[in-house]
């Protein structure tokens, strides 16, 4: 049985396509948890960080269960208020 290779999370984040930052967040939120440490350095099993990339993106590869956008519908990034700041 071979042991499973543990990475560093930016080179975890390397191979899944995500920033070192996101992995760090998935570790604080509980989506991903440190296999093993070397040093001050978490490692990570690979299959762990696809499963936690799989999870964001909501399970189908795509962008969740409302097409990625927010709790009323708007757009990522839009904050749902017009050019005046009055609430749509």
């Amino acid at each position: 049985m071979t042991t499973p290779t543990l990475l560093t999370g930016a080179l975890a984040a390397t191979e899944a396509g995500v920033s070192p930052a996101t992995i760090r967040k998935w570790v604080q939120l509980g989506r991903l948890s440190p296999a093993g440490r070397q040093g001050r350095a978490q490692l990570f099993r690979l299959e762990d960080v696809f499963a936690a990339e799989r999870d964001a993106r909501g399970g189908r590869g795509g962008r969740g269960e409302r097409g990625g956008r927010g709790e009323r519908g708007e757009r990522p990034g839009s904050s749902g208020r017009d050019a005046q700041g009055v609430r749509a």
